[in-house]
Formats: C-alpha cells, sequence, structure tokens
C-alpha cells in the first residue's frame, strides 16, 4: 500500500483532484477550478506522484479513471463538502430549534437569585436547551479556562485576564437579617446592639472574617461569630431559630424572608460595608459563536431586570 503523508499534500490539490475526476479531461477540470491547462497538469503529476496511481490514463473514448480514482469519487466529494460546512462562517442561531447544553460555573448565591429567571426565560426562547450548573468552588477560571464550563457566574474580581472576558451583571450590597420574632431587635440596628448579639457568618472558601470585620477594625471594634457557614442558603435558616444576626446579600436576603420568617435591617449606619459585582465571564474562543452570545444576552438582560 502506498503511504500518503497529509502533512506534506497540499490540500489544494483536493480540490484539483476533484475537478479531474468529474471532468476526466485536463482543460475542462482546469477551468472548473480557475487554473491554466499547465497548472492543472502539473497539480495531476503531484496527484500521481503522493497517491502512488496514474488516476486517469489514456483511452480510445478518452480519459479513463483507473481503480483507485474511482475509489475516490464519492469519499472525496462527501469529504471536502464536509470541510466547506466545518469552515463556514456559523449561520444565524435559532433558540426555537436548539438543543445546546450549557455548562455554567457559579455558586448559590447566583443559583437562588438569577437562575430562576434565566432559566424561565431561556426555556421560553429554547425549551429544548439543556444547562448544567456546577459549583466553581473558586476553580471556575481555571474550569472556563480548560474549556470544561461555557461561563463562570458569580461574584468574581479580577476575571478579565489573558483570553477570559467579563462582564459586570449585578451589583449587590448588603442587609443584616435576624428572626422575625426576635427579642431583641427593633426596626432598626445600633451598632452598640449589632456588637452586643452573636453573628453568623457565611464562608463559602472556608476563610474566617469578611468584608464586615474589616469594617468594624475601621471603627476599632470586633463581633462575636457563634457559628460559620458554607452556603448562602443555610444561614438563614439557623437565623430563623436563633438569636443570632447574619450580614448578607440583600436579594438572598428579600427572596428568603417570606418564607423563613426573617426581618431585614439595614447594617448601622456606622458601618461602610461595600457591596459586591456580579460578573458573567466567558473565554474569548466563544465570543463569535452565535448560541454563545445568545446564552450572555439572556443573561445579561434578565439580570438587569433584579
Amino acid at each position: 500500500m502506498h503511504e500518503v503523508h497529509l502533512e506534506r499534500l497540499d490540500l489544494n490539490l483536493l480540490v484539483a483532484l476533484r475537478a479531474l475526476l468529474a471532468e476526466r479531461h485536463v482543460t475542462r477540470a482546469a477551468a472548473r477550478v480557475g487554473l491554466t491547462q499547465p497548472a492543472m497538469s502539473h497539480a495531476l503529476a503531484r496527484l500521481r506522484s503522493a497517491l502512488g496511481d496514474p488516476l486517469l490514463v489514456r483511452s480510445r473514448a478518452g480519459m479513463t479513471l483507473t481503480a483507485r480514482a474511482a475509489e475516490l469519487a464519492e469519499p472525496l466529494e462527501r469529504t471536502l463538502g464536509e470541510l466547506a460546512r466545518l469552515l463556514a462562517a456559523p449561520g444565524a442561531f435559532e433558540p426555537a430549534r436548539s438543543s445546546r447544553t450549557f455548562h455554567v460555573a457559579t455558586a448559590d448565591y447566583v443559583e437562588l437569585v438569577l437562575m430562576p429567571a434565566v432559566l424561565a426565560r431561556l426555556w421560553r426562547e429554547a425549551p429544548n436547551v439543556v444547562v448544567k450548573l456546577r459549583t466553581h468552588g473558586g476553580r471556575g477560571l481555571e474550569e472556563l479556562d480548560a474549556g470544561r464550563v461555557d461561563v463562570v457566574l458569580g461574584p468574581l474580581t479580577a476575571t478579565e485576564r489573558g483570553s477570559l472576558l467579563a462582564q459586570r451583571v449585578l451589583r449587590e450590597r448588603f442587609v443584616c437579617v435576624v428572626r422575625d420574632d426576635h427579642p431583641g431587635v427593633g426596626r432598626r440596628l445600633s451598632l452598640e446592639r449589632f456588637l452586643a448579639l452573636p453573628h453568623a457568618l457565611i464562608t463559602p472558601r472556608g476563610e474566617s472574617g469578611g468584608i464586615v470585620d474589616t469594617a468594624l477594625a475601621k471603627l476599632g471594634a470586633r463581633r462575636r461569630i457563634a457559628v460559620e457557614v458554607p452556603h448562602f442558603l443555610v444561614a438563614p435558616f439557623l437565623v430563623e431559630k436563633t438569636d443570632v444576626v447574619l450580614t448578607l446579600a440583600e436579594r438572598v436576603a428579600r427572596a428568603l424572608a417570606p418564607s423563613v420568617r426573617l426581618r431585614v435591617l439595614p447594617p448601622p449606619r456606622e458601618l461602610d460595608l461595600p457591596g459586591f459585582d456580579v460578573s458573567l465571564v466567558w473565554h474569548e474562543r466563544d465570543r463569535a459563536d452565535p448560541a454563545h452570545a445568545w446564552f450572555r444576552g439572556v443573561v445579561a438582560g434578565v439580570a438587569r431586570t433584579l
């Protein structure tokens, strides 16, 4: 068997070969692909050398295909057609006909605050689209860079780096919550009362301390943290049954307050608590993908309504 080395083969020769097999005539094949007759003759010579077969031979009826050439005709036509479709610019994305799966690395904050409305909108426009959520655990950007997820969605900082692109979709601020019938808290929280209460602290990455402690340190004050929990959605249920105060994202508090019997309060006036951004991050490789752009547009559009 004659061995063909693809790395040494000019793929333009395959276009010439398709014309030669179809026309069985060098001059007509040359006209078909826009070459001169000498250039097509040269291409035929190169093809014969590369494939180890004459491909076209003279007969009384004109040029005839060899058995090898006849075997190549249909697979070559199919392969070049598939290659043309592969390299063609993507067409318009039709959400209603898509069954695309999107992999999203996120956090439970986003799953509660943003994803229900995002999924409702997605499925109105694209009922067969599938969304797979996974907790990013601080490694979302690495997963994105490696191509294991399509987007990262969460409270992230320094997100634009290298080939990663980012868009802020939400701006969040902090509030305090206590159980609705807390005996020691009225309509407002003074700094004195805030410091006297036991606190719950959400530590998604297992690190003690946070923005509240940083703000208190500037005032020369400290709070007593009675319990640390890693999940945004667990802490409010602890608050409902105890006398602890919890500082958390306002949208989480507003979403859970009616069902968990919480009272939402502004932080003490003396505390300067910065909010945080929720960002949508994707890879440069997906910038021009119509389906990916549609998905990003849905997420950003829904976020603007919250």
